[in-house]
């Protein structure tokens, strides 16, 4: 059986792999076509990423929001969570569900709620919208890994600090704050790597006056192919699984996914 468990995870693991392979190869192909294996090998398609504004502005653009988004998320993630697990009130369980909504409906309906909103609101397409909507969109991810993170701290350590006189300010500062650093971390990560690639919400609220990324390879696609959509996806790639590498070094991933603890 162990062979066939092998066999089983090569598949997997080939099939998976497989769409990447095909991207790198039509990434460096030679010729501006979407042709696989490639014909030649060339970089220029990486260099005219980093050099056409075309492309490197909206690549800015997706960095500044995913980045500013994330901070969002966690910054609402984390004294809701924090308040469910510490006071344990009714009203702070409801903004808890609450909180976990917005990734639990299609992106598509979150996209047309933030449309009215900032129609009504006289606000569309202005940058600090699609910020807002992403951060609000994406508490979700940081909220669940904090949440983890709170339900496997000991409470006995709070026992104590505050049994020796702490105040609840300093008990969240010395021994809460420290502990969920790794969990913070991963809900920042998670919400960043999706800020970066989420389309339908960006493109709802900012349109094409300032375009991310993702709404530039959309937009683009109308007008034909470029290989430079497929230097960007590989990009895209690395990106993801170097900061979620980092997310494996600093915790026990699936701790920090939920994983019951190991004995």
């Amino acid at each position: 059986m162990t062979w066939l468990r092998r066999i089983f995870f090569t598949v997997v693991m080939g099939y998976l792999l497989l769409p990447i392979i095909v991207i790198l190869g039509v990434s460096v192909n030679e010729r501006k076509v979407l042709f696989f294996p490639p014909e030649g090998f060339s970089l220029q398609w990486y260099v005219e990423f980093f050099q056409d504004p075309a492309w490197f502005v909206p690549a800015r653009n997706s960095l500044v929001v995913a980045l500013l988004a994330a901070m969002i998320a966690v910054s609402i993630a984390l004294p809701l969570a924090y308040g469910v697990w510490r006071y344990r009130v009714r009203y702070a369980r409801v903004l808890w569900l609450i909180g976990l909504a917005p990734f639990a409906l299609p992106p598509v309906i979150t996209a047309l709620g933030a449309l009215a909103l900032w129609i009504v609101l006289q606000s569309f397409g202005r940058p600090y919208t699609v910020v807002l909507s992403h951060g609000v969109f994406l508490t979700t991810l940081p909220l669940a890994t904090i949440s983890v993170g709170l339900q496997s701290l000991n409470p006995q350590l709070i026992e104590a600090a505050t049994t020796m006189g702490a105040t609840g300010r300093a008990v969240f500062r010395t021994i809460v704050l420290p502990y969920l650093r790794p969990y913070l971390i991963a809900g920042f990560v998670f919400a960043f790597v999706l800020s970066l690639n989420e389309y339908i919400i960006a493109y709802m609220t900012v349109g094409f006056t300032m375009e991310t990324l993702p709404v530039k390879i959309f937009n683009s696609l109308r007008y034909g192919y470029s290989p430079v959509m497929a230097a960007i996806s590989l990009l895209f790639f690395v990106v993801a699984v170097s900061l979620f590498s980092l997310v494996g070094r600093i915790g026990d991933l699936p701790q920090l996914l939920g994983a019951e603890e190991r004995g």
